[in-house]
């Protein structure tokens, strides 16, 4: 049986570090979307929501490759191979001419960034198991969601005093900084008795391996569910805070002191998940993440936007949920196939985001004159995914008891 090892702080900002260059290509350009549509000559807010949505896409796509990849050739090869696709798609978006090339772009980078995104999880995996895993996600997760506190901040500090150019500058010498870090200081995980041949029946073996694990299936549904509602914030806020409330200097701020509840939430997670256990505070957690949206939409249904305080109230109690949701969630999928956790990882990873990318974009279209259509959207997959997760709760009990 794996005994976990000792805490590690050095291995929790390690792993942190990999997560981390995802949330600043992501956040950092926030401030930017407008400058950059100028520059790219398309001035549609719903155009401008793709230099978010399609980075997903390719961390989906990307994870599908890999992921089998550490599993045949280790978990380092795989990050030093995605950090060098992040380079090359960084200066294809700093040249792009226009919308098609800066997605393409945007895309590429989210493939090669899906390598350490998905390897620091199947690393952790490797390390650790149990609710112990678990708490080792959240203090990993409490850490990188400095990232987002920081990053639209940074992003427009940048913009301000440089262009929009120099955020993808300031990304590439932090991702080349951090895959130093992790060449000099990060061990190869993946045991060799553990490795796999490579070849084109892993996807297949892998898939059909992962159906056999119910558990593991239900909580990658969650996982998309969820990661699909908040992906239309992270893609309106800045057409919400800056178009519809006027606040294009305040919105780095309003950004980061919401990132910072969610970092909050995280660490609580970290303390409270070896007492009450991940199953239960990720159900609490969805409960309150579905009812405060839902509560939202009885009041403001066919009005305005309320005021700023009250949004962000809104606002607060939900995204301070997310911190009891997504490392939970991720580390209930993932606990069932330690055995096979690179491919697991991006298989499940996979399914996650092609869930999540079609959820952002149709709700993120919706998103005009008031902020309505993203609770509508946190309020049914909210229901959705307790409905998973009831769900896999009553398969379990049938399976322990037959």
């Amino acid at each position: 049986m794996q005994k976990n090892k000792p805490l590690n702080l050095e291995f929790v900002g390690l792993m942190a570090a990999l997560m981390s260059i995802v949330a600043l290509t992501i956040d950092a350009i926030l401030p930017a979307i407008s400058k950059i549509g100028i520059a790219i000559n398309t001035y549609d807010s719903a155009s401008h929501q793709l230099l978010i949505t399609m980075i997903f896409l390719g961390l989906g796509v990307g994870q599908l490759v890999f992921g089998p990849f550490s599993d045949s050739f280790g978990r380092k090869p795989t990050v030093y191979i995605g950090f060098s696709v992040f380079v090359v798609a960084s200066i294809i978006c700093v040249l792009s001419p226009s919308l098609e090339w800066m997605v393409f772009g945007r895309i590429l980078q989210g493939i090669g960034l899906s390598a350490p995104r998905t390897i620091s999880i199947s690393i952790i995996r490797d390390t650790y198991k149990g609710d112990y895993m678990a708490k080792i996600m959240s203090f990993v997760t409490s850490v990188f969601i400095l990232v987002p506190v920081i990053a639209p901040a940074l992003g427009k500090f940048v913009l301000d005093h440089y262009n929009w150019k120099g955020i993808f500058y300031v990304q590439l010498v932090m991702a080349i900084i951090v895959c130093i870090w992790f060449w000099r200081r990060q061990p190869e995980t993946l045991k060799p008795e553990f490795k796999t041949k490579f070849t084109r029946r892993v996807f297949g073996s892998g898939l059909k391996e992962l159906l056999k694990h119910k558990e593991t299936m239900g909580f990658t549904l969650i996982s998309g569910f969820i990661t699909g509602a908040f992906m239309v914030y992270l893609s309106a806020s800045q057409h919400i805070f800056e178009n519809q409330y006027g606040l294009v200097e305040e919105f780095p701020f309003i950004f980061a002191g919401l990132a910072t509840g969610i970092g909050v939430s995280t660490l609580l997670n970290g303390t409270l998940v070896m007492r009450l256990g991940m199953r239960r505070l990720s159900f609490l957690a969805l409960i309150v993440f579905t009812l405060n949206a839902f509560v939202y939409i009885l009041l403001f249904w066919s009005t305005a936007n309320p005021s700023l305080p009250i949004l962000l109230l809104f606002m607060g109690i939900q995204f301070s949920t997310i911190g009891f949701i997504f490392g939970n969630i991720r580390a209930i999928a993932m606990e069932p196939i330690g055995h096979i956790a690179g491919i697991g990882a991006a298989i499940t990873g996979f399914a996650a985001t092609l869930l999540a990318v079609p959820i952002a974009t149709v709700i993120g279209y919706y998103i005009n004159s008031t902020a309505l259509p993203l609770f509508v959207g946190f309020t049914i997959f909210g229901v959705l995914s307790l409905s998973v997760f009831i769900k896999m709760k009553s398969f379990k009990k049938i399976a322990i008891t037959s």
